[in-house]
Protein backbone atom coordinates (compact mmCIF):
# COMPACT_ATOMS: atom_id res chain seq x y z
CA UNK A 1 0.00 0.00 0.00
CA UNK A 2 1.19 3.49 -0.89
CA UNK A 3 -1.65 5.72 0.34
CA UNK A 4 -4.81 5.78 2.43
CA UNK A 5 -8.26 7.36 2.34
CA UNK A 6 -9.72 8.03 5.77
CA UNK A 7 -13.49 8.27 6.13
CA UNK A 8 -14.41 10.70 8.93
CA UNK A 9 -17.81 10.15 10.57
CA UNK A 10 -17.87 6.77 12.25
CA UNK A 11 -14.17 6.10 11.62
CA UNK A 12 -12.26 8.97 13.22
CA UNK A 13 -15.07 10.33 15.35
CA UNK A 14 -18.71 10.06 16.28
CA UNK A 15 -20.31 13.46 16.78
CA UNK A 16 -18.00 15.56 18.94
CA UNK A 17 -16.03 12.62 20.33
CA UNK A 18 -12.95 11.08 18.74
CA UNK A 19 -13.01 7.29 18.51
CA UNK A 20 -10.45 5.78 20.85
CA UNK A 21 -7.09 5.43 19.11
CA UNK A 22 -8.08 7.55 16.09
CA UNK A 23 -5.77 10.47 16.89
CA UNK A 24 -2.80 8.19 17.50
CA UNK A 25 -3.47 6.31 14.27
CA UNK A 26 -3.57 9.44 12.12
CA UNK A 27 -0.37 10.66 13.82
CA UNK A 28 1.26 7.31 12.99
CA UNK A 29 0.52 7.72 9.27
CA UNK A 30 1.57 11.37 9.29
CA UNK A 31 4.86 10.60 11.02
CA UNK A 32 5.63 7.97 8.40
CA UNK A 33 4.76 10.48 5.64
CA UNK A 34 2.25 8.08 4.09
CA UNK A 35 0.12 10.02 1.55
CA UNK A 36 -3.45 10.35 2.72
CA UNK A 37 -6.73 12.16 2.21
CA UNK A 38 -9.74 12.62 4.44
CA UNK A 39 -12.63 11.53 2.23
CA UNK A 40 -16.08 12.46 3.43
CA UNK A 41 -19.65 12.91 2.26
CA UNK A 42 -20.14 15.65 4.81
CA UNK A 43 -21.94 18.53 3.10
CA UNK A 44 -23.23 20.32 6.19
CA UNK A 45 -19.93 22.09 6.90
CA UNK A 46 -17.10 23.59 4.80
CA UNK A 47 -13.58 22.18 4.72
CA UNK A 48 -12.37 24.95 7.04
CA UNK A 49 -14.75 23.65 9.70
CA UNK A 50 -13.43 20.11 9.21
CA UNK A 51 -9.88 21.39 9.70
CA UNK A 52 -10.99 23.01 12.95
CA UNK A 53 -12.80 19.89 14.11
CA UNK A 54 -9.76 17.65 13.63
CA UNK A 55 -7.57 20.28 15.29
CA UNK A 56 -9.86 20.06 18.31
CA UNK A 57 -8.95 16.38 18.57
CA UNK A 58 -5.24 17.13 18.15
CA UNK A 59 -4.94 16.27 14.44
CA UNK A 60 -3.24 18.80 12.15
CA UNK A 61 -4.71 19.00 8.64
CA UNK A 62 -5.09 21.49 5.80
CA UNK A 63 -8.13 22.18 3.63
CA UNK A 64 -6.43 20.50 0.68
CA UNK A 65 -6.22 17.29 2.74
CA UNK A 66 -10.01 16.91 2.44
CA UNK A 67 -11.99 15.76 -0.57
CA UNK A 68 -15.62 16.76 -0.02
CA UNK A 69 -18.73 16.76 -2.24
CA UNK A 70 -19.05 20.59 -2.21
CA UNK A 71 -15.47 20.96 -3.46
CA UNK A 72 -16.09 18.45 -6.25
CA UNK A 73 -19.44 20.07 -7.12
CA UNK A 74 -17.92 23.54 -7.45
CA UNK A 75 -15.41 22.29 -10.03
CA UNK A 76 -18.22 20.62 -12.01
CA UNK A 77 -20.55 23.63 -11.84
CA UNK A 78 -17.85 25.94 -13.22
CA UNK A 79 -18.14 24.11 -16.55
CA UNK A 80 -21.90 23.49 -16.66
CA UNK A 81 -23.70 26.58 -15.33
CA UNK A 82 -24.58 29.74 -17.26
CA UNK A 83 -27.33 31.19 -15.08
CA UNK A 84 -28.31 30.53 -11.46
CA UNK A 85 -28.08 27.58 -9.11
CA UNK A 86 -30.44 26.63 -6.30
CA UNK A 87 -28.82 25.53 -3.05
CA UNK A 88 -30.40 23.16 -0.57
CA UNK A 89 -27.42 22.90 1.77
CA UNK A 90 -26.57 23.92 5.31
CA UNK A 91 -25.94 27.63 5.88
CA UNK A 92 -22.29 26.99 6.75
CA UNK A 93 -21.74 25.34 3.35
CA UNK A 94 -23.42 28.05 1.27
CA UNK A 95 -20.34 30.27 1.49
CA UNK A 96 -18.33 27.75 -0.56
CA UNK A 97 -20.65 28.49 -3.53
CA UNK A 98 -20.31 32.28 -3.32
CA UNK A 99 -18.90 32.55 -6.87
CA UNK A 100 -22.28 31.53 -8.34
CA UNK A 101 -25.59 33.39 -8.66
CA UNK A 102 -27.94 31.70 -6.21
CA UNK A 103 -31.73 31.62 -6.39
CA UNK A 104 -34.51 29.41 -5.06
CA UNK A 105 -37.30 31.07 -7.06
CA UNK A 106 -38.97 28.39 -9.25
CA UNK A 107 -39.72 31.07 -11.86
CA UNK A 108 -36.03 31.95 -12.39
CA UNK A 109 -33.81 30.24 -14.97
CA UNK A 110 -31.83 27.80 -12.86
CA UNK A 111 -29.21 25.43 -14.26
CA UNK A 112 -28.57 23.23 -11.23
CA UNK A 113 -30.29 22.21 -8.01
CA UNK A 114 -27.72 21.22 -5.40
CA UNK A 115 -28.88 18.90 -2.62
CA UNK A 116 -26.85 18.37 0.55
CA UNK A 117 -27.44 17.28 4.13
CA UNK A 118 -29.94 19.64 5.77
CA UNK A 119 -30.78 17.40 8.70
CA UNK A 120 -33.89 18.54 10.55
CA UNK A 121 -34.14 21.63 8.34
CA UNK A 122 -35.80 19.49 5.69
CA UNK A 123 -39.57 19.90 5.50
CA UNK A 124 -42.27 19.46 2.85
CA UNK A 125 -42.13 23.08 1.71
CA UNK A 126 -38.37 23.01 1.14
CA UNK A 127 -38.37 19.66 -0.66
CA UNK A 128 -41.34 20.74 -2.77
CA UNK A 129 -39.54 23.96 -3.73
CA UNK A 130 -36.63 21.89 -5.07
CA UNK A 131 -39.14 19.75 -6.95
CA UNK A 132 -40.84 22.78 -8.51
CA UNK A 133 -37.54 24.30 -9.61
CA UNK A 134 -36.59 21.08 -11.39
CA UNK A 135 -39.98 20.75 -13.03
CA UNK A 136 -39.93 24.39 -14.20
CA UNK A 137 -36.39 24.09 -15.55
CA UNK A 138 -36.06 20.98 -17.75
CA UNK A 139 -32.41 21.85 -18.39
CA UNK A 140 -31.52 21.96 -14.69
CA UNK A 141 -29.16 19.31 -13.32
CA UNK A 142 -29.96 17.56 -10.04
CA UNK A 143 -26.66 17.65 -8.12
CA UNK A 144 -26.31 15.25 -5.19
CA UNK A 145 -23.64 16.03 -2.62
CA UNK A 146 -23.36 12.34 -1.87
CA UNK A 147 -25.88 9.51 -1.82
CA UNK A 148 -25.22 8.34 1.73
CA UNK A 149 -28.40 6.85 3.16
CA UNK A 150 -27.82 7.66 6.82
CA UNK A 151 -25.13 8.34 9.38
CA UNK A 152 -24.69 8.01 13.11
CA UNK A 153 -24.89 11.18 15.19
CA UNK A 154 -24.55 11.48 18.94
CA UNK A 155 -28.31 11.02 19.23
CA UNK A 156 -28.42 7.96 16.95
CA UNK A 157 -28.91 7.15 13.28
CA UNK A 158 -30.31 9.90 11.08
CA UNK A 159 -31.07 10.36 7.40
CA UNK A 160 -28.40 11.87 5.15
CA UNK A 161 -28.87 13.54 1.75
CA UNK A 162 -29.38 10.35 -0.29
CA UNK A 163 -33.06 9.70 0.56
CA UNK A 164 -34.02 13.28 -0.35
CA UNK A 165 -32.16 13.09 -3.66
CA UNK A 166 -33.91 9.77 -4.33
CA UNK A 167 -37.30 11.39 -3.66
CA UNK A 168 -36.57 14.15 -6.19
CA UNK A 169 -35.24 11.66 -8.73
CA UNK A 170 -38.43 9.60 -8.41
CA UNK A 171 -40.73 12.61 -8.63
CA UNK A 172 -39.01 14.34 -11.55
CA UNK A 173 -37.39 11.49 -13.47
CA UNK A 174 -34.15 13.50 -13.33
CA UNK A 175 -31.00 11.39 -12.97
CA UNK A 176 -28.77 12.91 -10.26
CA UNK A 177 -25.16 13.90 -10.85
CA UNK A 178 -23.50 12.47 -7.75
CA UNK A 179 -20.53 14.38 -6.33
CA UNK A 180 -19.75 12.22 -3.30
CA UNK A 181 -19.55 8.60 -2.27
CA UNK A 182 -20.37 6.12 -3.75
CA UNK A 183 -19.85 7.78 -7.17
CA UNK A 184 -16.86 6.34 -9.02
CA UNK A 185 -15.64 9.73 -10.19
CA UNK A 186 -15.40 10.89 -6.57
CA UNK A 187 -13.01 8.05 -5.74
CA UNK A 188 -11.16 8.62 -9.01
CA UNK A 189 -10.68 12.27 -8.05
CA UNK A 190 -9.03 11.06 -4.84
CA UNK A 191 -6.63 8.88 -6.83
CA UNK A 192 -5.71 11.82 -9.04
CA UNK A 193 -4.99 13.94 -5.99
CA UNK A 194 -2.89 11.22 -4.35
CA UNK A 195 -1.24 10.14 -7.63
CA UNK A 196 -1.52 6.47 -6.65
CA UNK A 197 -3.22 3.50 -8.34
CA UNK A 198 -6.37 2.06 -6.75
CA UNK A 199 -4.82 -1.33 -5.95
CA UNK A 200 -2.13 0.40 -3.88
CA UNK A 201 -4.55 2.69 -2.05
CA UNK A 202 -6.46 1.66 1.07
CA UNK A 203 -9.97 2.91 1.84
CA UNK A 204 -11.13 2.62 5.44
CA UNK A 205 -14.77 3.23 6.26
CA UNK A 206 -17.78 2.25 8.34
CA UNK A 207 -20.36 2.17 5.50
CA UNK A 208 -20.47 -1.21 3.78
CA UNK A 209 -22.19 0.28 0.72
CA UNK A 210 -20.93 3.86 0.41
CA UNK A 211 -17.36 3.16 1.49
CA UNK A 212 -16.59 -0.50 0.80
CA UNK A 213 -18.75 -1.60 -2.15
CA UNK A 214 -17.89 1.47 -4.20
CA UNK A 215 -14.16 1.27 -3.48
CA UNK A 216 -14.11 -2.49 -4.16
CA UNK A 217 -15.55 -1.87 -7.61
CA UNK A 218 -12.60 0.35 -8.50
CA UNK A 219 -10.01 -2.06 -7.12
CA UNK A 220 -9.10 -0.34 -3.85
CA UNK A 221 -7.86 -2.29 -0.85
CA UNK A 222 -10.74 -1.90 1.62
CA UNK A 223 -11.05 -2.10 5.40
CA UNK A 224 -14.35 -1.99 7.29
CA UNK A 225 -14.39 -0.84 10.92
CA UNK A 226 -16.83 -2.06 13.56
CA UNK A 227 -17.58 1.49 14.68
CA UNK A 228 -19.96 4.22 13.50
CA UNK A 229 -22.87 2.86 11.48
CA UNK A 230 -21.40 -0.67 11.28
CA UNK A 231 -23.87 -3.48 11.93
CA UNK A 232 -23.21 -7.22 12.01
CA UNK A 233 -25.83 -7.55 9.27
CA UNK A 234 -23.43 -5.67 6.94
CA UNK A 235 -21.38 -8.85 6.70
CA UNK A 236 -24.33 -10.80 5.24
CA UNK A 237 -24.80 -8.59 2.17
CA UNK A 238 -22.22 -10.27 -0.04
CA UNK A 239 -19.91 -7.25 -0.01
CA UNK A 240 -16.40 -8.34 0.92
CA UNK A 241 -13.85 -5.89 2.36
CA UNK A 242 -10.26 -7.08 2.45
CA UNK A 243 -10.41 -6.86 6.23
CA UNK A 244 -12.77 -6.08 9.10
CA UNK A 245 -11.16 -4.55 12.19
CA UNK A 246 -12.60 -3.47 15.54
CA UNK A 247 -11.67 0.18 15.07
CA UNK A 248 -9.19 2.50 13.44
CA UNK A 249 -6.91 1.92 16.43
CA UNK A 250 -6.02 -1.45 14.86
CA UNK A 251 -5.09 0.03 11.48
CA UNK A 252 -1.32 0.56 11.97
CA UNK A 253 -0.96 -3.09 12.99
CA UNK A 254 -2.96 -4.19 9.94
CA UNK A 255 -1.02 -1.87 7.61
CA UNK A 256 2.27 -3.34 8.81
CA UNK A 257 0.99 -6.90 8.35
CA UNK A 258 -0.01 -6.39 4.72
CA UNK A 259 3.22 -4.49 4.04
CA UNK A 260 5.17 -7.55 5.21
CA UNK A 261 3.08 -9.90 3.07
CA UNK A 262 3.39 -7.80 -0.09
CA UNK A 263 6.95 -6.77 0.65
Amino acid sequence: MQAILFDLDGVLYEGSKAIEGAVETVHWFQQKAIPHLFLTNTSSRPRSALVEKLAGFGIDAREQDFLTPPAAAIEWLKHHVEHSIALFVADATRAEFSQFTISDDPDDTIDAVVIGDLGESWNFARLNRAFRILMNNPQAHLIALGMTRYWKSESGLQLDAGPFVAALEYATGRQPVVMGKPAEKFYQAALVQLATPADQTLMIGDDIVGDIKAANKLGFHTVLVRTGKFSDSDLTLGIRPDAVIDSIAKLPEYWQSISLVHG
